[in-house]
């Protein structure tokens, strides 16, 4: 089908001089090269009743008025209740796919790209991009791992099969996230089947201190669950790793230096973490506090993988069945 195009300053002064001449409307529209129903339509719409003619200036006159009255409805603001909606689980930090989601469970009709359109053009009180979208004018870091220190007692091809399958909860992926230089960092711990994200402050890199954070990581577990396995990389934080087996009574597994899609769920988390703590965060002015109400924030926030549930909804759900 052949796209239409608005006509011209020049196709309207044409139809004018046409239409003087006494021209039929299939004569004008074989001219111009468009269908009568288009010629038709546009004499219709522009034609001028003070003057009682046709004159190109008016028609294109009139023509721009309408564009410029011819706005876009948008759905979200035509509906209170489900702008409200909206506005709350933004504020809870939710994505505009898992909102869409659960508007759908409320009856309303929405696309996740109605809100992220809402919000790029500001349409929601309070609510920006730069605020509330996890990814807007985020860049990936770049991690330089040092393996020199740790000699694995087991590797991540030494793994169980179930872990790889996900089918059971308590195996773990761990890793650090730094804030400013000599500033302290967090420990993040999540479970692979139900993204249960567990985590700690640690004031330096120190051996001892990340491996005290482990163990302080699992005292803040939201819900009890057990720790049968922890997947780590090869950086030399996590040299103490033998004593964070003992301590928790886990097995610990090493990832391949620099393939951090092995841990690929963790690096994801902590990618959600760097949305509250971005780089070059002072840890050593964040309280543990501070730490586990944004820790408990994630773990009620709704997931696509888990069907929508979120991971302490899932680990209930899982618990009672």
């Amino acid at each position: 089908m052949k796209p239409y195009n608005h006509f011209t300053l020049e196709e309207r002064e044409s139809l004018s001089e046409s239409l003087k001449e006494g021209k039929s409307i299939r004569q004008i529209a074989r001219e111009l090269g468009r269908s009568p129903s288009s010629v038709s339509r546009e004499i219709k719409r522009n034609h001028s009743k003070k003057r009682n003619r046709y004159n190109p200036w008016h028609a294109t006159i009139e023509y721009i008025c309408r564009r410029k009255k011819c706005k876009r409805h948008y759905k979200i603001i035509a509906n209170q209740e489900l702008m409200n909606f909206i506005i709350e689980c933004l504020n809870k930090f939710w994505s505009p796919e898992v909102i869409a989601y659960k508007c759908k469970e409320k009856g309303f009709e929405v696309s996740f790209a109605t809100i992220y359109r809402a919000i790029k053009l500001k349409l929601l009180p309070k609510i920006t991009a730069k605020k509330h979208l996890r990814r807007k004018g985020k860049q990936k870091v770049n991690r330089k791992l040092n393996t020199n220190t740790i000699k694995p007692t087991h590797t991540i091809h030494d793994r169980p099969e179930i872990v790889e399958t996900k089918s059971r909860l308590g195996d773990f992926e761990g890793d650090t996230v730094y804030g400013a230089v000599g500033k302290g960092c967090i420990v993040t711990l999540v479970d692979r089947k139900s993204k249960l994200l567990v985590a700690a402050l640690a004031h330096s890199r120190e051996r001892s201190t990340i491996r005290k954070a482990f163990s302080t990581a699992f005292k803040y577990m939201q819900i009890d669950i057990p720790i049968k396995t922890i997947t780590l990389d090869m950086g030399s934080e996590f040299a103490d790793f033998k004593r964070i087996e003992e301590d928790l009574d886990a097995t610990i597994y090493f990832a391949d230096p620099h393939s951090p899609w092995q841990r690929g769920l963790n690096e994801n988390t902590n990618d959600i973490l760097r949305f509250f703590f971005p780089k070059g965060t002072n840890f050593h002015e964040v309280t543990e506090e501070e730490l586990q109400a944004v820790v408990s924030l994630i773990n009620n926030r709704p997931r696509k993988c888990l069907g929508y549930l979120s991971p302490l909804e899932f680990i209930s759900a899982k618990c009672c069945t």
